[in-house]
This record gives C-alpha cells, sequence and structure tokens, in this order.
C-alpha cells in the first residue's frame, strides 16, 4: 500500500513538474521571439559604457566586421578581461610577486586581440591574391548595370558566383552592408580593411564619390584596373615577404618546444623538477615566453607596415 502511494505521488509529481517546465518553456520561447531582434540586456549596457571610448571602441569593432568575426565588441571585450584575470590568477598561485602576475595578465588579456590580427592578416593574404579578378569582374558588372548603379553592380558581382575564396566573402560582406546597415562610410571603411591593399582604399573612395554624388566612375576604375596590372610583380614579391615575417615569428616558439621535449624526454624527472617545480625554472619558462609574445606583436606590426 505505501509503495503504490509513493508510485502515485511520484507519478503526480512528475505531470506536475512536465507542466511547469512545458509552461516555462513555452513562455521563454514566446518571449525570446518577441524579442528576437533586441539585444540582451548586458551586452546593451556594454555597448553604452564601451562607447565612451569611442575610437578603441570603433577601432574593434572595425577588425571584427574586416576579420568576419561574429563576436560583437562587448563579448569580445568581457573575454579579453576575462583572460586577464585568469592570468593574474594564474601568476598569484604559481610565482607571488608583481612582474610575473602583471607578465601574464597582459598575454593573456592580449590574446583575442592577437588572435584576432593574425586571423584578419590570413584574410588580407587571400585577398589581395584575388583583389584584381574581382575588381575586372565588378568593373564589367557595373558597365552592364548602367554606370551609375553601385549596389546593383555589387549585387551582380556576388550573386554571379565568379569570385574565389576569402574575396567572395568580403564582397558579399561590403553589399550586404551597404544594403542594410546604411553607414556606406563604416562598410567602405571594412571593407578597405579587409583587403589590406592601397588599391582598395582608391577602389573605395570611387565608391564613396559614386554612392555620394552619382558620379560616373567607370574611367578611373579602368585606370586602377592598368596600374594594378603594372604592378602585380611587386605584389607577388611583397606576398613573400610578408611570409617571410610570419616565419620568423612563430620559429622562436617552435624551437623552445623542440627545447622542451627533447629535454623532456632524455630526463623527465629532472626536466620536471627544474622547469615546474622549482620558481627559478618557471620565472625562465614565462620570460621565454613573454619575449616570444613580444617577438609576435612585432612580426604582427611589421605586417601591417607592408600591408
Amino acid at each position: 500500500m505505501t509503495i503504490a502511494a509513493a508510485a502515485v505521488l511520484f507519478l503526480l509529481l512528475f505531470v506536475l513538474l512536465r507542466a511547469l517546465l512545458r509552461a516555462g518553456w513555452g513562455r521563454s520561447d514566446r518571449r525570446r521571439r518577441l524579442n528576437v531582434h533586441r539585444q540582451p540586456y548586458w551586452t546593451r549596457l556594454a555597448e553604452r559604457v564601451l562607447s565612451r571610448f569611442d575610437k578603441p571602441y570603433r577601432h574593434v569593432t572595425d577588425l571584427l566586421s574586416a576579420a568576419g568575426w561574429k563576436m560583437e565588441t562587448p563579448s569580445f571585450t568581457v573575454l579579453s578581461m576575462l583572460l586577464g584575470l585568469a592570468g593574474a590568477a594564474a601568476g598569484v598561485v604559481l610565482f607571488r610577486s608583481f612582474r610575473p602576475v602583471l607578465l601574464l595578465t597582459a598575454m593573456l588579456a592580449l590574446i583575442p586581440y592577437c588572435l584576432l590580427r593574425f586571423r584578419l592578416l590570413n584574410r588580407q593574404m587571400a585577398s589581395r591574391l584575388d583583389f584584381l579578378p574581382a575588381l575586372e569582374w565588378f568593373y564589367q558588372c557595373y558597365l552592364v548595370t548602367g554606370r551609375r548603379q553601385i549596389r546593383a553592380a555589387l549585387q551582380r558581382t556576388v550573386e554571379e558566383g565568379r569570385l574565389s575564396g576569402e574575396i567572395q566573402a568580403v564582397f558579399d560582406q561590403l553589399y550586404r552592408h551597404l544594403s542594410v546597415k546604411g553607414d556606406d562610410e563604416g562598410s567602405l571603411r571594412r571593407f578597405a580593411l579587409a583587403v589590406g591593399h592601397v588599391w582598395a582604399e582608391y577602389f573605395v573612395n570611387m565608391l564613396g564619390v559614386a554612392l555620394s554624388e552619382g558620379n560616373d566612375i567607370s574611367d578611373n576604375l579602368k585606370e586602377l584596373i592598368q596600374d594594378m596590372r603594372k604592378s602585380r610583380m611587386d605584389d607577388q614579391a611583397e606576398r613573400h615577404r610578408l611570409l617571410e615575417i610570419r616565419l620568423a615569428n612563430f620559429s622562436p616558439l617552435l624551437f623552445l618546444a623542440i627545447f622542451l621535449t627533447v629535454n623532456f624526454r632524455m630526463s623527465p624527472e629532472d626536466s620536471f623538477r627544474y622547469y615546474v617545480a622549482d620558481p627559478v625554472g618557471r620565472g625562465m619558462l614565462l620570460n621565454a615566453l613573454a619575449l616570444i609574445f613580444v617577438s609576435l606583436l612585432m612580426g604582427l606590426y611589421l605586417s601591417r607596415r607592408k600591408l
């Protein structure tokens, strides 16, 4: 009798809990549908706070858009802050001195920005190879659409599907932003940043004039294409120099990994005692990682200068 009563009670509780969960889920789903275009409260709050720092906020926003990342600027900032706090906590636990804590905080907080820069650099190196064929195809579409409709020419350029690789995504992003966002200047600026070439800056200047004044830029586009054809060999040499810079950036990290691997394979106990258990060994590894991190930052800076 007791078992039967317990079973009935359990069944009633199960039915009640299921009904409550379904009601709560349905209410949450309706609220989500109503607020589908509404950002979360913390995101709007972070945007209001970060918008006070106009120049850094716009810089990070442009980088995220140009690199093709879906992450929003507030989320990116919060991620960097959390990694910085994790670095500070790790420094306090492992070293318990000010300089290692500062180094770990700075390195971990800058990791998202460095990854973003590397992603943008990869996109720029891939886009600049196909920028001339893409510009030639856009020029043909511009002539076909009547020499006045920039958005129509961009739409035809994208929808034909004749562009390859990253440049297709870059042109598609430019067309969507010009059609939806309404910020022509910002959209053109991010397009030039995504391509990362001086020719792209000339191109967006022409598009800006055509969008604002409605001028015919066919002659300017033709001259730009001719100049780009003449400088094709210089662009190839510049790309090779960029590849050399990237190889030089990652070689110290590779050598450190080989050095540690050899030491741990030959003498695991002594290597663990010196590099992990001993504070002096941990400090040496931290200094090596800090120098490698600085070399990566210098490589990013030199790559930006070359681009």
